[in-house]
């Protein structure tokens, strides 16, 4: 069968039109694509590459808005270029293939690709972007399986994007059914044919029988490792969530860390951070949206990225009922570059520490940029966004550093002057000043060490998770590290169920 073909180096080198014509004279792959808004890209690469007869039933493009709500029923948020409408209409194209020709195809299997695609307007006013999924079998007469992903269309031109469509569209079927027992292999050859100038891959989720294995929080931190996309979202149930649908039109507040292991600190730059954020007048307590951010310089603090402690760090900060962002925007004006483009003119909040303030007036951040650090400070204090600074206690003395206290390089003085006179930085007030004593990093030496005392420092939910899994090095006896491990194998199970679950849910 096509998914135990091998992978060698020559399925790497394959052009669009190699893998189209593989697939096509694949005798046991057949179904429907349906695609809708660059045109139907993907269909034509396996028209254009010969014996399309043996893949495709059925193509369809249902342009008009009457018609595709009365064939996938109607958007209650009124986008087209969704999700949902995605699912919507994979589920409809893949239950009529298995409907009609189940019974002629026995040894057949049954596949539906569909898309939902923005390319640029004749004005060029908007950014390209869009849903790429594929219900399919791996086997005959078994549940389907179902990649989704979103991308981002990066080229200065309509017809170049309608290219990065087909190719990756291509790229999707053939990754499915010829390297699906290797998911990073998956994962890496929808960039096949493609550079990263010209398309972003920023969610990737598969679910399914085959691939209950499969965690998709890893997949999510390779799309960023290897460069696919800038960010990944995850929300407070574990569940892969799509940057521009959870960000749309939100008030964001941020805090960044290491969280190794979140502590009473934390919490309380959100807690009273949040406080502050929820009281400007240009927020009013509406479309708030809380995230965690991790880098990939944090993640790599130790010198190489563990995929178990950034499962760690995830599931600790999602059990707290956080939103996680994964990052590669070393430097906080690129943060709120990225943030901006959802957001819709509201407001950004940033959350730091006041040593960490020091950081965001070091030239020697900015010397990429030609305007050095004006420019990234326009970029950074543009409108609507702010910086809420957590204070710390001056070492040695009782005395709390904030923002008024704090000092800057002499050539920097008035720029710091103006950033505090125009309400750009505040100190955040009515801090827990008994938990300023709190490190994470000597939090996280005392857990590896074991000695005691720490369990005071961290929230009781975070104290639970390190000593029943075993996390950050916590010394555990031989037989709970084994009785750690099922449980997270267990839970990563329970959460690709209620993932599967979900998609079913929004389908019916």
């Amino acid at each position: 069968m096509s998914n135990n073909t091998s992978t060698t180096t020559i399925d790497r080198l394959l052009t669009t039109k190699q893998k189209a014509l593989k697939i096509n004279l694949d005798a046991s792959i057949y179904g429907s694509f349906a695609e809708i808004g660059a045109g139907q890209e993907v269909a034509a690469q396996f028209f254009k590459a010969g014996a399309a007869s043996g893949t495709i039933a059925k193509t369809m493009s249902a342009y008009d808005m009457a018609f595709s709500d009365a064939i996938y029923g109607a958007e209650e948020s009124g986008r087209y270029v969704c999700e949902s409408r995605l699912i919507k209409m994979i589920s409809h194209e893949y239950e009529l293939v298995e409907e009609r020709l189940r019974e002629h195809r026995p040894d057949t299997c049954f596949f539906a690709l569909s898309n939902t695609i923005e390319v640029l307007n004749y004005n060029k006013t908007n950014r390209g972007h869009g849903w790429i999924g594929l219900r399919f079998q791996l086997r005959p007469n078994t549940p389907p399986n179902e990649v989704i992903i979103h991308i981002n269309l990066l080229d200065n031109h309509k017809f170049l994007q309608e290219q990065v469509v087909g190719i990756i569209g291509v790229n999707l079927m053939y990754a499915c059914f010829y390297h699906s027992h290797t998911p990073d292999l998956m994962l890496t050859s929808l960039m096949d044919n493609l550079s990263r100038d010209r398309v972003e891959i920023d969610m990737f989720r598969m679910t399914g029988a085959d691939f209950e294995h499969v965690d998709n929080r890893l997949m999510s931190l390779k799309l960023v490792k290897n460069g696919m996309s800038n960010a990944a979202m995850f929300g407070a149930n574990g569940n892969v969530l799509q940057p521009s649908e959870a960000l749309y039109k939100k008030n964001i507040l941020a805090l960044r860390g290491r969280f190794r292991p979140p502590t009473h600190v934390n919490v309380d730059m959100l807690d009273k951070g949040l406080d502050m954020f929820k009281d400007e007048p240009d927020v009013a307590n509406k479309d708030v949206l809380v995230l965690v951010e991790l880098t990939l310089a944090n993640l790599r603090a130790e010198g190489t990225i563990s995929d178990e402690d950034f499962l760690d760090r995830v599931d600790i900060l999602c059990s707290m009922g956080k939103t996680v962002i994964i990052s590669n925007y070393q430097e906080y004006y690129r943060l709120v570059e990225y943030l901006s483009l959802f957001t819709r003119g509201k407001k950004i909040g940033i959350i730091l520490g006041i040593y960490s303030l020091a950081d965001v007036f070091e030239d020697e951040f900015y010397t990429n940029l030609n305007g050095g650090i004006l420019e990234a400070f326009g970029k950074l204090f543009g409108s609507n966004v702010k910086m809420y600074v957590y204070p710390s206690r001056i070492p040695g003395t009782d005395k709390i550093l904030g923002c008024e206290d704090f000092e800057v390089s002499p050539k920097q003085t008035f720029l710091y002057k103006y950033l505090l006179e125009t309400q750009k930085l505040a100190t955040i007030q009515n801090i827990n000043t008994e938990n300023l004593h709190i490190f994470s990093d000597n939090v996280l030496e005392m857990i590896k060490s074991g000695k005691e005392g720490w369990e005071s420092m961290v929230p009781e939910i975070v104290e639970k998770a390190i000593k029943d899994k075993c996390l950050f090095d916590y010394p555990c006896p031989t037989d709970k590290l084994s009785e750690a491990e099922k449980e997270r194998k267990q839970a990563t199970l329970e959460r690709e169920q209620k993932e599967r679950q979900k998609v079913i849910d929004n389908n019916l």
